[in-house]
């Protein structure tokens, strides 16, 4: 298809391909003529994951460009390339390691990965983006004089295994490789919030039952 086609089609001005397309967030076209590209179903499924990630995740075009970098790079395995993009999103700041609420959060997330049996996972913890966010959050509560207790935190790590197997099954639904992680790229974006989403309307519907409405 050509640049009007693939405008047409993704609902995207041609002025804001062309921007995409001298960030580099879309492959070039094949060349026809000094003057014309012609674009394939590739560009578009890439140009409608650009615009998610920056419409609804609100994520900077540096940062989609550093995503899709890893998307890109064949040279690495499925779960590397997965992992490299997921880490490239959007993370909460650096825990304080100084900090005693930061250090029992550690210890305790630790023991939570060793009780759920997530090696892989306790693997990457020196370098993992959501072990960080997980002791950040523990920390948070702790600090504010909150504790779940262990048990709760064990409870909530099993249901969220069987919603990341789900991910991956509808991760791996898709025929290439390329669509395979730009869904999984896709899903952290657009699923997250809806998975927030379908648990506040989940509360909802359970504190209705539970008190009613008065």
């Amino acid at each position: 298809m050509r640049l009007a086609e693939l405008s047409r089609r993704s609902g995207v001005s041609t002025a804001t391909i062309k921007y995409y397309l001298r960030e580099g967030l879309l492959p070039p076209g094949r060349q026809i003529n000094p003057t014309t590209a012609e674009y394939d179903d590739g560009h578009l499924r890439r140009l409608r994951l650009v615009r998610a990630m920056i419409q609804v995740g609100g994520i900077p075009v540096a940062t989609v460009r550093e995503v899709l970098r890893h998307v890109d790079d064949y040279a690495l395995g499925r779960t590397i390339r997965l992992g490299a993009a997921l880490w490239a999103l959007p993370q909460v700041p650096e825990p304080d390691e100084d900090d005693v609420f930061v250090q029992a959060a550690h210890r305790e997330v630790d023991e939570l990965l060793d009780r759920l049996g997530w090696s892989n996972a306790k693997l990457l913890t020196t370098i993992s983006p959501s072990y960080r966010s997980l002791v950040v959050a523990v920390a948070a509560f702790r600090r504010l004089g909150y504790e779940w207790g262990f048990e709760l935190l064990a409870s909530y790590g099993t249901l969220m295994h069987e919603v990341a197997k789900l991910d991956l099954d509808v991760v791996e639904t898709h025929p290439t490789e390329a669509e395979k992680v730009e869904t999984a790229v896709l899903g952290s974006v657009l699923t997250e919030p809806m998975l927030q989403a379908l648990r506040r309307l989940a509360q909802e519907e359970e504190s209705a039952r539970r008190y009613g409405f008065e």
